[in-house]
């Protein structure tokens, strides 16, 4: 199933693969400077020494400002997200105008931080639509794992190298992306679990049965109080929506929680849920549960296996 096309978007999501300080200079200044001459907002978001090999190739300007890596991708990707949509809030400007923004994403050192990011390449493509910024994601494909380079080859619908931009042959549409991602195996769901409610009825004792086992792991009050509250919204978001049975599964180790909640629903079908409030700007009108959760846990699955909704949540201890 691919995603239904809604005329032309504002944003632009490209790629620059390099394996050189002179390859990222010969790719990226170029873009940097272009924009500067079209009256466009330049940001530089990258690691050290990369910032410094940029600036000193595109030179001082009054519009080109450089912020650190965690400013534009902060630790989860709704938080990315939000810090895009920022700057396009600050210095975004009416069209034509850009915010140009060589960005560089900390994927993580394991294929279970790499897929949230693997997850948030596509993503953006869809979710910030409307946005005047054009991103130039670099990807050294010197650090970064084969398969993470793969990704970026398949979300992203331009290149551009130090002979210009051009259409990329391997992008795939992004909700088809989406659904072809795997959903990761976790040993935890093949123990015994902490708490296992098979028909929640009780949400207030349900509440109750979750903190305690939280409380009772030791982890950091921080993490464990975010976890809850994810918890607490996914579990009322499937007896609000979902059909019965809704049942809640809880499971620990000495470093990480693990929490399944499901439903017997209709599922659902779009692979950019919870990627920003359901209703957009308008709180009032709810939708924030799967949202709330991206940003409160470190992993977020959610999976649609034709009989119902799984949303599993995981979050280390400390």
């Amino acid at each position: 199933m691919t995603t239904t096309a809604r005329g032309p978007s504002r944003y632009v999501h490209d790629l620059l693969l390099h394996s050189t300080p002179e390859e990222l200079a010969a790719g990226a200044a170029p873009f940097l400077r272009a924009g500067l001459e079209a009256g466009d907002v330049a940001v530089i978001a990258t690691d050290e020494p990369s910032a410094s090999v940029l600036q000193d190739a595109v030179g001082p300007h009054e519009r080109l400002h450089v912020l650190s890596q965690a400013d534009v991708h902060p630790g989860r990707t709704p938080a990315a997200i939000t810090a895009l949509r920022r700057l396009a809030d600050r210095w975004g400007g009416d069209e034509p105008h850009h915010v140009r923004v060589v960005g560089q994403t900390d994927f993580g050192r394991t294929p279970r931080e790499w897929l949230e990011w693997q997850r948030y390449e596509a993503v953006v493509n869809e979710v910030l639509r409307p946005l005047g910024i054009w991103g130039l994601c670099t990807y050294d494909t010197r650090v970064l794992a084969d398969e993470v380079v793969a990704t970026g080859l398949r979300t992203h619908p331009h290149l551009v190298t130090g002979r210009g931009r051009v259409a990329n042959p391997q992008f795939e549409d992004p909700g088809d992306h989406l659904r072809n991602l795997p959903t990761p195996d976790e040993p935890l769901e093949r123990t015994e679990p902490l708490l296992d409610v098979v028909d929640v009825r009780d949400f207030i004792g349900l509440r109750h049965a979750v903190g305690a086992q939280l409380v009772s792991l030791g982890g950091d009050p921080d993490r464990v109080e975010d976890l809850h509250l994810a918890i607490d919204e996914m579990s009322s978001n499937a007896v609000r929506h979902g059909g019965p049975p809704v049942q809640l599964r809880l499971w620990a180790s000495a470093d990480r929680v693990v929490c399944t909640i499901s439903d017997g629903g209709t599922g659902m079908d779009d692979p950019f849920a919870g990627y920003g409030p359901a209703h957009g700007e308008d709180l009032s009108r709810g939708g924030m549960g799967l949202w709330l959760a991206r940003q409160l846990c470190d992993h977020v699955d959610v999976v649609d296996d034709g009989t119902g909704l799984t949303v599993r949540l995981t979050t280390a201890l400390h």
